[in-house]
């Protein structure tokens, strides 16, 4: 039987590809005769949200779930369980988003409005990047491919605070002691021994409207309701593991595509260099290629070099640093965060630009470093 470690990675690697032929054909359809067809679709009404905030809001709140869920696991009986396993990880995915922070505000701080996409270019996709690690077989370790996860699983928590804490313009409070008393009563249902399932999604669904309503982006719910499912250890039979395993296969081959389907459309119809190099792409873009790289594998560097942790057993520095590439993969989170912070059409073009740029300049820089250079030094 294959262990759940290994079914999480297959599932991730498998994933990832779909969702970069889902990507791929946002833009060949954003380019095509029928993209008005495509915008006006994504904008349309379905009762109070559009299809696109359908996606983004509602479906993407199970994306959010799933990850919370993967979080708990992790830190009860997972890779980051002890303080030993956590440091390294936990060092390479804080400078891994501060450095492409610093990067973006270097390049477009400076632009008046621009200043509110610091956090766009500071998360991995942890998706895509294992996706890519997939297509190099043997030549990336399994060690790699797990400390990989771990530093996304990581990285997500940080995305995850930034998004409730920087991007929530007006708080209600009823709506917010609503969502508090529904969390509450969720964690009772674990102390009490309840392992049905279907009490926790009932109550699941009612704390996503109260967060939507409190002015908390709604995706949060999915995070918070993911922390009060129950884990019994190691049990596959815990009701955590249950909607793990049964959320993996929607979330990894029909939510995210979906939303990189909705959300990576962008015409380049009248584009040029001089577009893609404005502050706000070039910012991302760069946050996302440069900054990444130096954060992760500039910290793992000091952090082995002062003996405070130790480099992932039987990987290289070379291919060390080609993960390091690799985490600048952003798509899936800092599309979503882009959303969040510019609401302008034409900033979110941008977003766009800058989101795709860096992470297809990773996602090669990464793979060419790993598949074709000298591994072993």
């Amino acid at each position: 039987m294959r262990s759940a470690v290994r079914t999480f990675l297959s599932t991730e690697a498998a994933g990832g590809i779909v969702l970069i032929a889902a990507a791929t054909a946002a833009m060949l359809v954003a380019n095509s005769p029928v993209a008005q067809g495509y915008f006006d679709l994504l904008h349309l009404k379905a009762g109070p949200l559009s299809i696109l905030h359908w996606i983004n809001d509602a479906l993407m709140a199970l994306f959010f779930l799933l990850v919370g869920l993967e979080i708990k696991r992790e830190f009860v009986s997972g890779h980051l369980a002890r303080w030993s396993d956590r440091l390294l990880p936990f060092v390479a995915a804080a400078a891994g988003m501060a450095a492409p922070a610093l990067v973006y505000m270097a390049l477009a701080g400076g632009t008046p409005g621009l200043a509110r996409g610091w956090a766009i270019p500071t998360a991995t996709d942890i998706a895509f990047a294992i996706g890519v690690l997939a297509l190099l077989g043997s030549r990336a370790p399994a060690s790699l491919k797990l400390f990989l996860t771990t530093v996304a699983i990581v990285d997500d928590m940080g995305a995850v605070a930034i998004i409730a804490l920087a991007y929530t313009p007006a708080i209600s409070g009823p709506a917010l002691l609503a969502a508090a008393l529904i969390l509450t009563a969720m964690v009772a249902l674990g102390r009490f021994g309840v392992r049905r399932l279907s009490p926790y999604l009932l109550l699941a669904a009612a704390l996503w409207v109260a967060v939507l309503l409190s002015g908390v982006h709604a995706t949060i719910a999915g995070v918070l309701a993911a922390f009060a499912i129950p884990i019994d250890g190691d049990g596959e039979g815990s009701p955590l593991h249950r909607l793990e395993h049964g959320l993996h296969p929607w979330v990894a081959f029909a939510i995210v595509p979906l939303f990189g389907f909705a959300n990576a459309g962008v015409s380049f119809a009248g584009i040029g260099i001089a577009d893609i190099l404005q502050p706000l792409p070039l910012g991302i873009a760069l946050g996302l290629f440069v900054g990444k790289q130096i954060g992760i594998f500039g910290s793992i560097r000091i952090a082995v070099a002062c003996g405070i942790a130790e480099r992932p057993a039987g990987a290289s520095w070379t291919q060390i640093y080609g993960v390091a590439l690799l985490c600048g993969i952003g798509f899936t989170m800092s599309l979503f965060i882009g959303g969040l912070a510019f609401s302008d059409p034409l900033l979110g073009d941008e977003v766009k630009i800058g989101v795709l740029g860096g992470s297809l300049l990773s996602a090669v820089a990464g793979y060419v470093l790993l598949r074709f250079v000298d591994t072993k030094s």
